[in-house]
C-alpha cells in the first residue's frame, strides 16, 4: 500500500491540498487519508479507489491502473 500512499500524497499536494482538505472533497474521513499515506496495510480497498478517482486512477490487484475518461 505504501506506493499508492506515496502516489496520493503526491499528487494531493501537487493540488496544493492539506490532508484535510483532500478527505472533505474525497468524501473520505481524515483518519483514512493519514493511514493510506501512511502505508497502513489493511486499509479498504474500496475507499483507496475512492481516493484514486481524484486522480483519474483505479487500483487493481497487483497494479494501478488509469481510468478511461
Amino acid at each position: 500500500m505504501t506506493t499508492i500512499g506515496n502516489y496520493i500524497k503526491q499528487e494531493r499536494r501537487k493540488l496544493g491540498l492539506t490532508q484535510q482538505e483532500f478527505a472533505l472533497r474525497s468524501g473520505l474521513g481524515l483518519r483514512f487519508i493519514r493511514d493510506l499515506e501512511q502505508g497502513k496495510e489493511t486499509v479498504r480497498m474500496d475507499k483507496v479507489n475512492q481516493a484514486l478517482r481524484m486522480f483519474g486512477m483505479e487500483a487493481v490487484p497487483g497494479r494501478m491502473e488509469k481510468q478511461d475518461e
